[in-house]
Formats: structure tokens, sequence, C-alpha cells
């Protein structure tokens, strides 16, 4: 199974370079580790480029777009046709991630991996598993082979970009009815309550996030997903973007690029290919704690702290074109701040 060999292929940060790079952060004109978080990013991205001053220039927001069968429980605000609409949108260059991907000069890949619409555009990737998943209410969203299909999506197209000089990835997707999705999975990685993961979505009614949490429990008791088995959980109660951006984080850990997190539901992602394998989580940056109440039990399960708290919860990876800039500037500083030699001062040392 291809994607099994590729987390055999994950490895650890390369722990020499990571010890250079501290020295050299220590070497620079401010009190030791005075620039905090943005330091330990410094010593991860070299710890996964290889290099002891990499760039991160060319970047690269990758959008899982799929349909969740779920919808027939009315646990969206929207209507389902909206996936194929906005998926069809982000190469009109006007939607959210649009306009952000512009701004910090990075580019995106649409994906087209279950949408329930046969899109004939020029830029959308067609790599459709199949029309949208079943309804995760009345049984398995997807069979066990779809869901490796869906991974092994994600795996490949973080290989071409990687074969296309990409030096930074972060995380997107577009689907109606993906935040039930990603609760119902996130429910059972963390062993938490749907209570606490279940969030309004796209805006819905009190009545309708009461039903929706319904719908996730319904879910679960229906399909009695195995915690401890990653693929059971993704093919019973999760989606083909979800999968997808699984297939993501553990491609881009295999060829080792750094990769950012957006919000709750490639957060979800994270965490499953941090459960099938651990050393994952060496290769993933967050971004942003999202609006989703589910963002903040994952992101603990995660052991990550976000870089951001903007009440943000619009997704198609909009928090992690955000994170870019913060990255960049981190790296820059790296490079360009002056040393305690080149000031002529008395370097800083550690008081214990």
């Amino acid at each position: 199974m291809f994607f099994k060999k590729t987390l055999e292929c994950i490895g650890d940060l390369d722990g020499n370079l990571v010890d250079k790079a501290k020295k050299r952060l220590d070497s620079l004109t401010k009190p030791l580790g005075s620039l905090g978080e943005l330091e330990k990013l410094v010593q991860q991205i070299v710890g996964i480029s290889g290099q002891l001053f990499p760039n991160v220039h060319k970047k690269t927001v990758i959008i899982m777009c799929a349909d969740n069968g779920v919808v027939e429980e009315g646990v969206s605000s929207c209507p389902k046709s909206v996936t194929a609409l906005v998926t069809q949108n982000f190469l009109k260059g006007f939607t959210g991630i649009n306009v952000f991907t512009k701004f910090v000069n990075a580019d995106i890949v649409v994906v087209d991996i279950g949408v329930d619409k046969d899109i004939e555009c020029d830029g959308i990737l067609n790599r459709k598993i199949r029309r949208g998943t079943w309804n995760i209410a009345k049984g398995p969203a997807m069979t066990r082979e779809e869901a490796v299909k869906a991974i092994e999506t994600g795996i490949y197209i973080v290989k071409d970009l990687k074969d296309k000089g990409v030096e930074l990835l972060g995380t997107g997707e577009m689907g109606i009815g993906n935040t039930t999705t990603s609760s119902a999975v996130s429910v059972v990685l963390t062993n938490s309550k749907p209570e606490d993961m279940v969030g309004y979505g796209s805006g819905l009614s009190f009545q309708g996030f009461k039903d929706k949490i319904e719908v996730v429990k319904k879910a679960i008791c229906v399909n009695k997903p195995n915690e401890n088995d990653v693929l059971d959980v993704i093919s019973k109660v999760g989606g083909f973007d979800l999968a997808g951006l699984v297939g993501c984080f553990i491609g881009a850990s295999a060829y080792r690029i750094p990769i950012v997190i957006d919000g709750f539901i490639s957060a979800t992602a994270a965490l499953a290919a941090v459960k099938l394998e651990p050393k994952v989580k060496n290769f993933i940056i967050s971004s942003h704690a999202s609006a989703e109440p589910g963002s903040k039990k994952v992101m603990e399960a995660l052991k990550l702290k976000p870089m951001l708290d903007l009440g943000m919860r619009l997704g198609e990876g909009t928090g992690a074109a955000l994170a870019f800039n913060i990255i960049e500037c981190a790296l820059y500083a790296y490079k360009n701040m002056g040393t305690f030699e080149d000031a002529n001062i008395e370097q800083y040392v550690e008081q214990i």
C-alpha cells in the first residue's frame, strides 16, 4: 500500500542543523529567546529543510473540495450546491483565499476530490473519488479502500508540488457539511463529547446546532468507528476532503516540506495523520485558533499552540495563508539580524 510505504519514509528533524540554528539565533543582537515562538519556528523549518538558511519563497495552499452526504440531515444552513459553486469560484480570483494568497504571494491548488458535480474547468485538479460521501447518519461515509485512495491522492499532490519546487504548504478545504464530518472524526480521535466539538458551522440556528450534535452522536452510534484504527474512523464518519488533507500532511512529512494547518477541519486531518505516524507532528505548523469550538480540543491533542486568535472560521486555507507572512518574517529576521560580533557587544550568556 503506497501510503503505508510513505509513512515508513518519514524521518526526524535534522538535529545537528537545529542545534546550529539555535546557536545562530542566540548570537543575534537580542536577549536570549526573546523572539519566543518565532525562534522555535525557525529551528523547526531548518530541521525540516535540511538547510541552515532555508527559503520559503515558493508557497502553495492546497484546497481539497468535496461534498458530504450528511447534508441530508440539515446540518448546514447552505445548500449542497454551494460546494461546486465555490470550488469553481476559486479560479475567478475573488474568494477569501484568493485575496489572502495574493497578498502573501502564494499560489493555490484546487482539488476536486469528491464534489457532487462533474466540473469541467481548466485549473481544477480532477481527483474525484466519488460524487460525495454517503450519509454518515445512516452508514459509513466511504469504503476503507476509498479512504486510502483519498489519502494517497493528497500524498501524490504534495509530491508533484515538491517536484515543482514548492517550499511551504498550507491546507484548505471546501465542502458543505464538512464541519459535521470533522466533528465526528475529532470526537472519536480525542475521546471527547460531541457537545465539546460541534459548532454552528456556516451559521446554523440554535435548534440547527442542537440537531447537528444529535446527528454526530447518531453517526458514531450507527457506525461504531474504532478509535484505534484511523482508517476505520475516516472511512466511517469522515469526508473525502478531510482524507485528502490527511494525505497532504503525510506527504509533506515524507517529502520534508513544512505544512501549515488552517482551521478545525485541517487540524482534524493533521491529528489523524499524527495518529497514523507520530513523526508527522515535526513537520506541522499551526496558524490560527479557529472559532469552531472543536478546534481547541484538537490543537490540545496535537500539543500545538496557534500563532493567532482572530475569531476566524472561513476555512479555505485563509488562516494558513496569514501564517505564511509570520513564517517568512521569522526566517528573514534569523538571516538578516546583526550578531553581537557585528555590534561589538559581548554576547548574552544564559543564566542558570
